[in-house]
């Protein structure tokens, strides 16, 4: 297997983690920051630790003589209304919602690829990422509790957040052919950071507390959250899913998402002491049957079709 297989699926492994585990780190950081803070400090760290290695000389970045149009729309899906419809969803529906509608993702994208890239997925490649998603909707729906569309503006948040995710993998993969995955990264942090904080500095003004705007950071709590977000899960985890969509297909890189769903289960059990339920263990078994027969079969359609995904 050469690196150009290998190294995605390492890189889904990795950004799975990352992202699973966020949950807890968010969770525990909402109590004290509000969601736009934590997100403005989030991308403010991150610009800042990816603008000490570009001037370090770690990384190179060069934007000259290059459209920025497909960077552009890139950071308005993600991270600009991604966060945006995600946050407000999440804070007008139910966890079970949530996390079923974000399973979602891996299909919009695939269902994005055929106009975008005159591609057709093998039905081996479909049912897979259907059984990612049926793994997702098993768990939650199994768990009880189960509150769907009891919010109808909070459901269209969502949606939206899932066509957001979708489009930023279709505008990674066809940057690509014109950015390196770290400058595609470098974009979307700054984007991030800019607007990001410019609307959580706004709320503190209008809340009458702009001088309580960095107050939290004393708090090591808050700090450790941050640099948990702003480096792991933005600086390194983004900047995986790019190099991914750079070497795959948009939908195979959006269903390892889909992997967090086991990863925060098993954070659970480990840091929370959770039990480990029968039907945890089926939905986890289809999530990751559902990923790799995705990766699997995806590859294969990109043998058999080279000349029809293009970036």
């Amino acid at each position: 297997m050469s690196k150009d297989h290998w190294l995605p699926l390492l890189s889904g492994m990795v950004v799975s983690m990352v992202f699973g585990l966020s949950f807890m780190v968010t969770r525990g950081a909402l109590t004290i920051l509000t969601p736009l803070q934590l997100i403005g400090y989030r991308f403010a760290l991150a610009i800042f630790t990816l603008s000490v290695l570009r001037y370090s000389g770690v990384i190179q970045v060069n934007f000259r003589n290059k459209s920025l149009c497909s960077l552009a729309l890139l950071a308005l899906f993600q991270p600009v209304l991604y966060f945006l419809f995600e946050t407000t969803g999440i804070k007008l529906t139910s966890a079970s919602e949530t996390g079923m509608m974000m399973g979602l993702i891996p299909v919009t994208t695939l269902l994005l690829e055929i106009p975008f890239f005159k591609t057709f997925p093998s039905w081996k490649q479909s049912l897979s990422i259907l059984l990612s998603v049926s793994g997702i909707f098993f768990i939650f729906i199994m768990q009880g509790n189960v509150q769907f569309g009891g919010n109808i503006l909070g459901t269209l948040y969502l949606i939206g957040a899932i066509l957001a995710g979708g489009m930023f993998n279709i505008f990674s993969k066809k940057s690509s052919s014109s950015f390196t995955p770290v400058e595609i990264t470098y974009f979307m942090m700054s984007v991030g950071a800019i607007v990001f904080n410019i609307m959580a500095l706004g709320q503190s003004i209008m809340n009458k507390n702009l001088a309580d705007y960095l107050t939290p950071l004393k708090q090591p709590d808050v700090l450790i959250a941050i640099l948990y977000l702003g480096i792991l899960s933005s600086v390194i985890a983004f900047f995986l899913m790019n190099y991914m969509l750079s070497k795959t297909q948009p939908s195979q890189t959006a269903t390892y998402v889909n992997l967090t769903t086991v990863i925060a289960i098993l954070g659970g059990i480990l840091f929370r002491g959770e039990h480990f339920a029968w039907y945890q263990a089926v939905g986890t078994f289809m999530i990751i049957t559902g990923v790799w027969g995705a990766m699997w079969f995806g590859q294969q359609t990109k043998k058999s079709t080279p000349k029809t995904f293009t970036a």
